[in-house]
């Protein structure tokens, strides 16, 4: 990276502190021939929101209703949003599809869904020891990580967009006590993603289930374990009621990045003006939603506590050493086999070197002094 001199730093930072956004308005078929954006007022447009979330789901889905409503404000009512929950105009696990298609202009939810579709785009939600809420925005705002987004999901016709993070989640529930990593080995547990596979190499089984089905399936023994996100939610879904143990950290979803997307020709025929209050809606949920989540953590952990039924209980050393071992096995399998995996992580590699860095300088060190 090459050095700004100061007089130019300054120079910058007077002029142009607020020319840029991380994704701005491309290309000039909305603007006029003066370079003014094009601004139709008399059109209206009407879209539909598809979720991977059950309708009104409390932060997830509550979030898409307010970024509808933010979105109908801020234009005037020049865009109006609909939202449906998963399940209600097409199955939760459609959600990409859709937008791809046309079938709806635009959706939520979270970017691992889709690995099947493309390897590489699981490392924009979340993956295990990766970046936590503040690295990941980092990344993707100012590191380059939204412009490798675009390259993954542009052969699909979708823009996607950070639209929430859920900060570092919990390690889950257990029915059964985690001292070695060798308590692994056998354990049926409900987790997705890489961090599934990383438990599937250290001998434990994974078993996918809808969070609707996570309590039923604890309770009747069909699985020893499970993670959804953290005490706000797992408290008012019961798993304290039925589970003896709560593990932490959240090694394998450290800040789990939800995602705006939107179908890509449908977002950019839009007048300038609709493009960007639907970037700046998007921001002000990523933001929202991340705040949401880190006040109701806190009050429902409170809550947890001061039950005293539940052992909370931190992950042994050795066996988060072990985990990470894993993870960077599995992920460097991926990157041999998948070019735009490998193109990725490397630029998280770099990014989380620095970052690392200047954590420990900063966050760390007041950590240790709270």
């Amino acid at each position: 990276m090459h050095q700004i001199s100061r007089k130019r730093f300054l120079r910058n930072l007077v002029i142009g502190g607020t020319a840029a956004t991380f994704l701005g308005c491309k290309g000039n078929e909305n603007k006029t021939s003066d370079g003014v954006p094009n601004i139709n007022t008399n059109k209206k447009f009407r879209w539909n929101m598809v979720t991977t979330w059950p309708p009104n789901f409390p932060v997830l889905g509550e979030g898409c209703n307010l970024f509808a409503n933010w979105v109908n404000e801020m234009s005037g009512g020049q865009l109006t949003i609909k939202v449906y929950g998963g399940g209600e105009l097409i199955p939760a696990l459609e959600v990409f599809d859709a937008v791809s298609s046309g079938t709806a202009e635009i959706g939520s939810g979270a970017s691992y869904y889709w690995a099947g579709k493309s390897t590489a785009a699981q490392f924009f939600a979340s993956f295990p020891f990766g970046f936590n809420a503040q690295q990941m925005n980092a990344w993707l705002y100012s590191g380059g990580g939204q412009k490798l987004w675009e390259e993954v999901y542009t052969p699909f016709n979708v823009q996607p967009l950070p639209g929430g993070n859920t900060g570092v989640q919990m390690a889950g529930w257990f029915n059964r006590d985690v001292s070695t990593i060798e308590d692994l080995r056998g354990l049926k547990m409900r987790i997705p993603g890489l961090g599934g596979k990383v438990l599937k190499e250290a001998g434990g089984t994974v078993v996918l289930s809808p969070g609707g089905e996570i309590y039923t399936n604890l309770e009747r023994g069909v699985i020893d374990a499970a993670e959804w996100i953290g005490p706000y939610h797992d408290y008012n879904m019961g798993f304290h009621q039925i589970a003896k143990n709560y593990y932490y950290p959240g090694w394998h979803e450290p800040g789990s990045t939800l995602e705006i997307i939107m179908n890509k020709r449908k977002f950019e025929n839009l007048p300038a003006n609709l493009q960007a209050i639907l970037t700046s809606a998007s921001a002000r949920l990523n933001i929202w939603m991340l705040s949401e989540f880190e006040a109701k953590n806190a009050e429902y952990l409170k809550i947890i506590k001061d039950e005293g039924k539940v052992n909370i209980s931190p992950l042994p050393q050795p066996v988060l050493d072990n985990l990470k071992i894993l993870t960077l096995q599995i992920i460097e399998d991926i990157v041999a086999k998948d070019p735009k995996s490998k193109k990725i992580y490397d630029s998280i590699k770099i990014f989380k070197s620095r970052m690392s860095a200047w954590s420990k300088l900063t966050e760390e060190a007041y950590y240790q002094n709270m």
